[in-house]
């Protein structure tokens, strides 16, 4: 229909990694009918965002339309795609479609939220195809370093979108759907207008390798290793999981789960039948009282995460389970870039005990469960599109990932979080800029990113705080001297004096100098107390830390 158009808009993950959440639309400028594609958080860092829990997406643009929402796809169960389904459920409100395993985390997500779970619905994949107002979708089985992950596709009346979702070309991956470049080349066959890819591994020239390499070498490491052994890596990744498990059973060990989120992934797999023979596992208890060479501990914090069972054990005791000198350590994953400062303190925590740390630098414990610059440039070879829209990635990423299509003689464009695309020409065009963001889980508050709470957090670690307090009597005096509590400061400065006694000195002699029109107007004696403050502060330790002044009249 004339003036309709199709667009799709980026609220996380374009111009980033993690924190994914796509948009399709399709319909007149402004009316169109949406699909929502993932919904996923990124994690905070003590640099930036120190104290916060999880970084959520903006969705104020959806929240403004969310009676236009189709439904809510998730493409697999991974947290950057599905974990702020709990926790913005309920400002769109649009019923949660998944295959069986990611609908299994879906709905437990929603359940810590109190969210029924029958708002997620199961969906088999393709050729299963689902009306959605004007679209028609279905699910792509694809391969991935979890199980039953999916592309998509994306029938409109403007032409076919195909969304890879996460993927790697991997046709013996351990647990979960082979690569199937049949399916795919029939989705493609009829024409493509637009392929939204991943990008994670574009800089990454070598050919891809499948998760059922790394066996063998897992196995042989467990049979050489003589003291307990113990590995971490991504709890989604089953496969991963599976295999290590496996080996270490055939070696002789017992296999114990230690972490929340280990022990839940492995329930959702035996739940949906994804694993139906995954070695016997012991509990934490009796691991305690079987021989440290006949135990192999699987645990969570691969990435570093203080509260996870690595790094417990790395600073001493997890679950009545110790480390000691002649234990290994193996890292089989791979550290996302931010996380190293996190990942080296827990290695060198271990090694201070004795125990031997084995960590993935050369690839023999580890594969990567995203395509390659190979596997990519065979996707676009099935896929064959008209326009390729690269996702999931940082902007360098993306850039190059359009430059790749480019080159092949496809339509490359870089569309980063908040910039629609309309794809229903011939040429993919920019039309319109959304203002995005990030929302923070601060606790059990959602803050937004601008709201200056999380400045003044940051603020106050770096500089330190002083809180002045100054009461003023019936006549408008000052009773007494202001005193002066400090946080996060030295106590004593250059003048070998308390730094509270510096401080105190310097505003009670403001005080007797003020006037009576200072003194009567709170606004303007709070800003020269803080003033003094900052500046006593400044040429006493070297700082101008944050202040808070309190001013207290008695009626």
């Amino acid at each position: 229909m004339s003036g309709e158009r199709l667009i799709y808009l980026p609220l996380g993950g374009a111009g980033e990694i993690g924190m994914n959440c796509y948009v399709y639309g399709y319909g007149k400028p402004d009316q169109e009918r949406l699909i929502v594609v993932d919904l996923g958080v990124t994690f905070p860092d003590m640099d930036t965002t120190p104290g916060v829990d999880l970084i959520l997406p903006d969705i104020s643009w959806l929240v403004e339309r969310r009676d236009r929402i189709e439904a809510v796809v998730i493409t697999h169960a991974h947290e950057d795609h599905v974990g702020a389904v709990g926790h913005l459920y309920n400002k769109l409100g649009a019923p949660i479609l998944a295959r069986t395993f990611t609908a299994n985390i879906a709905r437990r997500k929603l359940d810590e939220h109190g969210i029924p779970k029958d708002v997620v619905q199961t969906v088999s994949p393709y050729p299963e195809m689902l009306d959605l107002g004007p679209f028609k979708m279905g699910f792509l089985p694809v391969s991935h370093s979890i199980p039953e992950s999916a592309g998509l596709v994306i029938d409109s009346p403007a032409g076919r979108i195909v969304h890879t979702g996460d993927f790697k070309i991997d046709e013996t991956p351990v647990v979960g759907d082979p690569f199937d470049r049949d399916l795919w080349a029939e989705v493609s066959k009829s024409g493509v207008k637009a392929l939204v890819c991943d990008s994670t591994n574009v800089f990454s020239i070598a050919e891809g390798r499948s998760e059922a390499s790394i066996a063998y070498e897992i196995e042989a490491l467990m049979g050489e290793m003589k003291g307990m052994v113990v590995a971490t890596t991504f709890a989604s990744n089953i496969a991963r999981l599976k295999t290590l498990a496996e080996s270490a059973s055939r070696a002789g060990r017992s296999v114990c789960l230690l972490g929340r989120a280990m022990r839940r992934m492995i329930e959702a797999a035996l739940e949906t039948g994804i694993l139906t023979d995954f070695p016997k596992v012991v509990s934490p208890e009796d691991a305690k009282s079987i021989p440290r060479e006949n135990l192999f501990l699987l645990v969570t914090g691969s990435q570093g995460e203080r509260r996870a069972a690595s790094a417990q054990l790395a600073n001493g005791k997890y679950m009545g389970l110790t480390l000691k000198e002649g234990d290994t350590f193996l890292f089989s994953s791979k550290t996302i870039p931010g996380n190293e400062r996190g990942v080296i303190r827990i290695m060198n925590q271990l090694s201070e005990k004795g125990v031997d740390v084995i960590d993935d630098h050369g690839g023999r414990y580890h594969v990567s469960g995203h395509a390659n610059r190979p596997d990519l440039e065979e996707m676009h070879r099935i896929v064959n599109p008209q326009i390729l829209v690269p996702m999931h990635g940082e902007h360098r990423h993306l850039r190059e990932h359009a430059k790749i299509a480019d080159s092949k003689g496809l339509q490359g464009v870089v569309a980063v979080n908040g910039m629609m695309i309309d794809l229903t020409g011939n040429e993919p065009r920019v039309a319109e800029y959304i203002e995005t963001g990030r929302t923070y889980l601060d606790g059990s508050v959602k803050i937004g990113a601008m709201d200056g709470i999380v400045r003044d957090r940051i603020r106050m670690a770096l500089n330190g705080h002083v809180l002045v307090t100054l009461i003023i009597d019936e006549d408008g005096s000052p009773l007494g001297e202001p005193w002066c509590e400090i946080m996060g400061l030295p106590e004593v400065g250059t003048s070998n004096a308390p730094l509270q006694d510096f401080l105190e000195n310097d505003l009670g002699q403001f005080l007797m100098r003020a006037s009576d029109k200072t003194l009567i107007d709170d606004a303007t004696l709070e800003k020269e107390l803080r003033t003094i403050t900052r500046r006593t502060a400044q040429s006493e330790i070297g700082k101008k830390p944050e202040v808070t002044v309190i001013i207290s009249r008695l009626a």
